[in-house]
């Protein structure tokens, strides 16, 4: 199989073109040939044209790549070895949606041929590839698992915006359904990946290693922002305190936040939900949540005391909401926290404007219901910084003040002009 796809005899597909699939596809392209796969035409023509939809690569990662873009899944057939990277979210309730997996599970099932192999990338609670994924499979293909057809999972680790941690970088789990696959699916990955390859024990615990990764950041950030409710009726600034902690050699750097985006805010709901099917009601971790989804909520209020406090009638007042992304530098709106802080806000009759060169203007109308404005216009009772991208880090205290009213409230969520904010009402986590 693999000396066969380095040959381009066969080929190897992607389903799923967004943060995680579109760099696998071109990273395989440059060794093999690869079709690419999205439901949507309108990404695919994007993609055809040299342009990523997410705004994480250059039109230059598309040069000296062997693939055919394509919303066919007819198109699938032509491959023998399939990665599926389709996302998988919560829904309303909290609950993992696996709709969109599922759904790349029946398209994929109904091209399976004999030989074939699927790898899913998608984040996934433990038992769910082989427990809820290989049955449509072989309903679709009227084959059967480990005879006709292998199954392995190798969890993504893409991390937006961040470009010294890319996907050739980073040490990558791979996991089989047998020995014959995961030496299979070593060898694929390892034509690309330069950072090394972990061969997991079973799928089972690849799936495991990738969940608790971002569980783990979960807890420990809740913890931090627990110690900011404490530390704020205490009257002292939590960064400072953890600047001090930070002096002893073993003292583990985390900060309070507001925790959103595709998995450290959304992969321990996986977690929790398994454990709950088996009888087991975490604590810890779903503690966790409940506080770090309660954060943006809690900054919205601390400011309107703040506004109250000061004598500035809270009903009709402006504010100006600096950021609306899950994290700094990047377009995805992937359950930002900046939502909640929004309608927090507008719960108290605030008029809420929010700016945000990253994000798009529709994208946040259609998945939270407000848009951007263009530009800070006239005088704002407070001024929020929800998320740092760099374009907002160069600015300064004169600039904040001459967009602030004379006793405006400046909140600086993450604390980084805790140093450089010397006159006006400064508050943060």
């Amino acid at each position: 199989m693999f000396q066969e796809l380095i040959d381009k005899k066969k080929k190897l597909s992607v389903i799923g073109l967004g943060y995680v699939g579109l760099p696998i596809a071109l990273e395989f392209a440059r060794k093999m040939q690869v079709v690419g796969f999205d439901i949507k035409e309108e990404r695919v023509e994007l993609m055809r044209r040299k342009i990523d939809p997410s705004s994480e690569l250059e039109s230059a990662a598309f040069d000296g790549t062997d693939i055919h873009f394509t919303a066919n899944p007819d198109d699938l057939r032509e491959a023998c070895f399939h990665i599926v990277a389709v996302p998988t979210p919560i829904n309303k309730h909290n609950l993992p949606d696996l709709t969109p997996l599922l759904g790349a599970c029946h398209t994929v099932g109904k091209i399976l041929k004999q030989g074939d192999y699927v790898v899913f990338e998608s984040t996934v609670y433990p038992g769910c590839t082989e427990e809820d994924c290989v049955p449509i499979l072989e309903q679709e293909s009227g084959l059967k698992f480990n005879v006709n057809f292998k199954v392995g999972y190798s969890p993504e680790r893409i991390n937006p915006g961040d470009k010294e941690h890319t996907l050739t970088k980073i040490l990558k789990i791979v996991s089989g359904s047998d020995d014959e696959s995961l030496k299979v699916i070593s060898e694929v990955y390892g034509s690309i990946i330069k950072a090394g390859i972990y061969k997991a024990s079973s799928i089972k615990v690849a799936e495991a290693a990738k969940i608790i990764e971002n569980t783990q950041r979960d807890v420990n950030i809740a913890l931090m922002n627990e110690l900011s409710l404490i530390f704020n009726r205490i009257g002292i600034n939590t960064f400072e305190v953890l600047e001090a902690a930070g002096t002893k050699w073993n003292f583990l750097r985390f900060f309070p936040g507001l925790v959103g985006g595709h998995c450290i805010g959304v992969d321990p709901y996986y977690l929790t939900y398994k454990a709950n099917e088996l009888g087991y009601h975490s604590k810890i971790i779903t503690g966790g949540r409940v506080i770090n989804d309660g954060m943006a909520p809690y900054v919205a209020r601390q400011l309107v005391k703040r506004l109250i406090s000061k004598g500035i009638k809270v009903h009709g007042s402006r504010v100006l909401v600096m950021g609306a992304t899950f994290k700094e530098n990047v377009s995805d709106i992937r359950n930002s926290k900046i939502a909640d802080l929004v309608n927090e806000l507008k719960s108290f009759s605030v008029n809420v404007e929010v700016v945000d060169p990253h994000a798009s203007s529709a994208d946040l109308m259609h998945e939270y219901g407000y848009g951007l404005v263009d530009k800070p216009t006239g005088k704002y009772a407070a001024a929020v910084i929800g998320v740092n991208h760099s374009n907002f880090m160069e600015l300064n205290e004169a600039y904040f003040k001459s967009i602030l009213e004379t006793d405006g409230v400046f909140v600086d969520v993450k604390g980084v002009f805790r140093n450089s904010i010397k006159s006006l009402d400064y508050w943060s986590l």
